[in-house]
């Protein structure tokens, strides 16, 4: 008894920012115990995940290929994408070597990374019970399991968006932290780095700001603006860039939005929606649209409050952009490492543990049938799909730069060799620049009118100087208008390579010489496979 105050030492100690977030009973120390299990949780997930990357048989998507031959050209930005995710894989290759299990191995190191960032996060706000679990469910997710078994720009977007969450934390708990100023602004920059859409963190930021008078400090506040200036500089660099290759990647964002033709799709934007389901769980899923309804009707606690405003704008956006257009199931991917601290912290607080539970269940058996699935991915079959592999397009890629070894073994025109190949889609230039990274023979895009449509028309386009004959290699018939460009031509040679069970992939080949000049425009071969070329 003080002054006539009961004090109850026994009650948890509350951290004061946010005005909520208890910290269980065990205080600091009870974090790390919760941090221990996680390493441990974590560990045998990544080791789960680097045995099935082992064991996987599928080729590189051309995606996956062209991030590659990117990285043999280190730079400060590509045609379609800024540079991070090209450095990634250049480090991963200069250490562990050039194959498809190397190209991928930083997507599930990274994504452990992210889950450990989570965990800071949720910990800070919520405690390390709530830390945990949150990192288990991230590191789990439906849309985590299938991107860890590829290599793609979110894998290191994610991990970047949640660092700076962790920033903007800590400068909202103490605005005089330059630690949380330095890592935010290091987080903002880097993810830039790895994709345009990490800007949208500014945006949440400015919208958690409006709706949060208490906190409207923090758009004042010195160490925003220093992390602002921070993110600035680093993406200077990729600036740069474009307004040395007239903007390229912003042109090729602004084609990806396809906002040129019909307007108004509300399927497309129903289909988004209900792809949210597969990418972040339908348990999950469910209850972030239950928390939403909630917080439109009685309001969230701070903490929620705050994690709310870096997903719902998220989702919003693109689903307008769906409705508007096209979107892809994972444009809204960042959405994701708010929105599983926000619904696991509310299954804690709630004690859901059997929707918990159940959410986990579903998550670790999806891993292993993932891992199971790509293991048998060149001989697996589809009953409902006429027995066709669901992995076609990821195969059949290195059989393909076979057949074309064996043509450039043949001799040319007139007796000359055959002195480059020539393709007529980004997914075979990107597939033969890797399978055929060991031949000498130059692999080169037939180029477009007016600005250049791919990375390879942008800096290996075909041109009057380039070594003749050329070995044209075209998936669908090669148009009678680009043969017409050559003054000699063999004769056209129609080859059906397996690409999995009851799947094939037909390709066409054609030596051709004496180029007559740049043809009237248009691609060459069938049109590429939806979503092929555009992202």
């Amino acid at each position: 008894m003080v002054d006539g105050i009961k004090l109850d030492i026994t009650a948890p100690s509350v951290r004061p920012a946010f005005g909520e977030r208890p910290v269980e009973p065990a205080g600091q120390a009870g974090t790390v115990v919760w941090l221990g299990w996680l390493i441990i949780v974590l560990g045998m997930v990544l080791a789960a995940r680097v045995l099935a990357l082992i064991y996987n048989q599928s080729d590189l998507f051309f995606d996956e290929a062209q991030y590659w031959s990117w990285s043999v050209s280190p730079a400060f930005g590509y045609y379609s994408k800024p540079p991070l995710i090209a450095w990634v894989i250049g480090f991963s290759t200069s250490i562990c070597g050039t194959s498809e299990f190397c190209i991928r191995l930083p997507s599930p190191i990274l994504h452990t990374a992210t889950a450990l960032t989570v965990f800071a996060v949720a910990a800070r706000l919520y405690g390390g019970k709530t830390g945990f679990w949150s990192a288990v469910v991230l590191a789990t997710l439906p849309g985590v399991s299938f991107s860890a078994g590829l290599i793609s720009t979110d894998v290191p977007l994610l991990l970047f968006w949640g660092l700076a969450l962790l920033g903007l934390v800590g400068l909202i708990e103490n605005r005089q932290s330059w630690w949380a100023a330095l890592l935010l602004g290091l987080a903002l920059g880097l993810g830039l780095n790895a994709k345009y859409a990490m800007a949208y963190f500014v945006l949440c930021t400015v919208i958690y700001a409006a709706a949060t008078p208490e906190h409207r400090w923090l758009l004042r506040c010195r160490g925003w603006w220093v992390a602002l200036v921070i993110g600035a500089l680093l993406i200077v660099p990729n600036m740069i860039w474009n307004y040395l290759h007239s903007f390229a990647t912003f042109s090729h964002t602004a084609d990806n939005a396809k906002w040129g033709g019909p307007l108004f799709h509300p399927n497309k934007a129903l289909e988004f929606f209900a792809s949210q389901f597969g990418v972040f769980g339908p348990i999950l899923f469910g209850a972030l649209l239950v928390i939403a309804v909630r917080a439109y009707r009685q309001g969230l606690p701070p903490a929620d409050r705050f994690l709310l405003a870096f997903v719902l704008p998220m989702i919003i956006i693109v689903t307008v952009q769906a409705f508007l257009s096209r979107a892809h199931a994972n444009w809204a991917a960042v959405s994701y490492v708010a929105a599983t601290i926000l619904v696991t912290a509310t299954m804690v607080r709630e004690l859901s543990w059997r929707w918990l539970r159940l959410t986990l269940a579903l998550h670790v058996a999806l891993i292993v049938g993932i891992g199971l699935v790509m293991s048998q991915a060149r001989t697996l079959a589809l009953p409902g799909a006429a027995g066709k592999n669901p992995f076609s397009r990821t195969l059949g890629w290195k059989q393909l730069a076979d057949v074309t070894r064996q043509r450039l073994g043949r001799a040319g025109i007139g007796g000359r060799p055959v002195g480059s190949v020539l393709t007529g889609d980004r997914s075979v230039t990107a597939e033969l620049l890797y399978y055929m990274r060991d031949s000498r023979v130059p692999i080169l895009a037939w180029p477009s009118l007016g600005r250049p449509k791919d990375h390879y028309q942008l800096t290996r386009a075909f041109s009057r100087s380039s070594p003749e004959p050329v070995l044209l290699v075209t998936e669908g018939p090669p148009p009678k208008s680009l043969l017409a460009r050559f003054a000699r031509s063999g004769a056209v040679e129609k080859v059906a390579i397996p690409a999995g069970s009851g799947a094939e992939r037909v390709m066409y080949f054609v030596v051709l010489d004496g180029f007559r000049g740049r043809r009237p425009g248009g691609k060459v071969g069938r049109k590429p496979l939806p979503g092929s070329s555009t992202r």
